[in-house]
């Protein structure tokens, strides 16, 4: 079959070829260049004449064409650093009759500022129309595959999500500040059978105690003064069929839990200024980093709220308890920011390596991504130092003097030694022993003391 393509006279083919792409540049499958732009030219302050045969590595700083040209493989939205800036390319091989006979790359943005500048702008749209849409989010940021460590926590945790998923039970996630406790909770909801219901969350320490009863069961109008027009649903409502997530549950004033168990344990709730009680089938996923067995001896958080949501407990552990994870952890986060940022970052110095190792880690993950992206902004080259790291980080004794007392202290560093050791060791008891200088049944009475899975 005749391609209408072919009919179509070669100076407007050539018209379009020029001008449909910013930056275009194709490749034989040596890598030589049989056609460039002028666009792309003019960038690179090249006369088209004098490149045309000439090999991309040698006309073009970085240039990846060649690659792909030989190996077939396409490169989709790649940062390539041209001439002082970061530049978002495509790189395509060409296919005829089943082998590849060269590439062709495009350019469509200029650098990462035009990228951002669009970004910026569409976000700028959507929160014009986001008046008229309603505050949910029915669909979830995270999955199963976003609680990233190969410890035995983890992992643990993991398999634990896989089975309690499908019910309808209770969860309670708890864990310090920055521990990861809202993915645990998105990936349940995900793995449910609710999956394709509302997801919606409350934080209930960060909305005003004299708001938390209009934002939980919603308002009719007329209520109380300011009310909106036409009332407004609460959060029970917006996750009705699908999973209510109440996040620091621990912050909820003592008032707020008498009611919060009231529409658990009826399964229905009635909105701020209504008589009619209303239906509602959710399942709760709640967390908090507080300690709720104190606070229930000092009244300050209800026993039968508490047995009403600790159905299933999750205890996330910090991450000085899995700093096997922080490897991981760290190659995520260093590809995360740079694609963000548009720095090349080749390598992290050994030194750096221990240091965060040697560190306690007490803001958990979230620290450990806070310290990396400043690592990133703050390095002067392609390499993160301990030059590059906040100025906390620097100092030779990364102690907690003055937070815990002495013994607090030195128990801390002894478990986190141990654990170190033990992944250090592929969890070899011997070895580990070895290593430390003491005997595998001190290793043992140590293990057994920190409560540290010895099996």
């Amino acid at each position: 079959m005749r391609s209408a393509l072919l009919d179509i006279p070669i100076d407007i083919v050539e018209t379009i070829v020029e001008n449909a792409f910013g930056w275009l540049v194709v490749v034989d499958k040596e890598g030589k260049i049989i056609y460039i732009n002028k666009n792309y030219c003019d960038f690179l302050e090249v006369e088209r004449d004098t490149v045309i045969g000439v090999h991309v590595s040698k006309v073009i700083e970085n240039s990846r064409m060649h690659i792909v040209a030989a190996t077939g493989k396409e490169e989709i939205a790649d940062l390539q650093y041209i001439r002082g800036n970061y530049m978002i390319a495509n790189r395509i091989p060409i296919v005829s009759n089943n082998f590849v006979v060269g590439a062709f790359g495009t350019v469509f943005f200029r650098d990462t500022k035009e990228w951002m500048k669009m970004n910026s702008h569409v976000k700028s749209m959507l929160t014009k129309i986001q008046s008229y849409i309603q505050d949910i989010d029915r669909s979830v940021k995270y999955s199963l595959d976003d609680l990233l460590g190969n410890s035995k926590q983890i992992q643990s945790l993991k398999d634990k999500v896989k089975m309690i998923a499908a019910s309808d039970i209770s969860v309670l996630i708890r864990g310090e500040s920055g521990t990861g406790k809202e993915l645990f909770a998105h990936s349940i909801h995900q793995l449910s059978n609710r999956s394709h219901q509302p997801f919606v969350k409350i934080n209930c320490g960060a909305i005003p105690e004299h708001l938390l009863e209009s934002e939980l069961f919603g308002y009719e109008e007329g209520a109380f003064t300011g009310a909106r027009k036409g009332g407004k649903k609460g959060k029970f409502q917006l996750a009705d069929g699908g999973t209510l997530f109440l996040d620091e549950i621990g912050d909820m004033p003592i008032n707020m839990q008498v009611k919060l168990l009231r529409a658990l344990q009826e399964g229905e709730v009635e909105s701020v200024g209504s008589t009619e009680p209303v239906h509602i089938d959710v399942r709760i996923i709640a967390a908090t980093n507080r300690p709720l067995e104190k606070m229930m001896e000092e009244k300050r958080f209800r026993e039968d709220l508490f047995y009403r949501i600790n159905v299933v407990p999750f205890m996330i552990p910090p991450l000085r308890e899995r700093m096997e994870d922080v490897p991981i952890l760290m190659d995520y986060f260093i590809k995360k920011i740079t694609k963000k940022s548009g720095k090349r970052i080749m390598s992290i110095d050994e030194d750096v390596i221990e240091r965060f190792q040697q560190y306690s880690w007490p803001g958990n993950i979230r620290e450990l991504e806070n310290v990396i992206e400043a690592a990133i902004h703050l390095t002067n080259n392609e390499v993160i130092t301990l030059e590059s790291l906040p100025d906390y980080l620097k100092e030779s004794s990364l102690f907690p003097v003055g937070k815990k007392k002495l013994k607090e202290i030195i128990e801390e560093t002894e478990r986190r030694i141990l654990l170190q050791s033990l992944a250090k060791y592929n969890n070899n008891k011997l070895e580990a022993a070895k290593a430390l200088g003491i005997s595998k049944s001190s290793l043992y009475e140590k293990l057994k003391k920190y409560g540290i899975d010895h099996s």
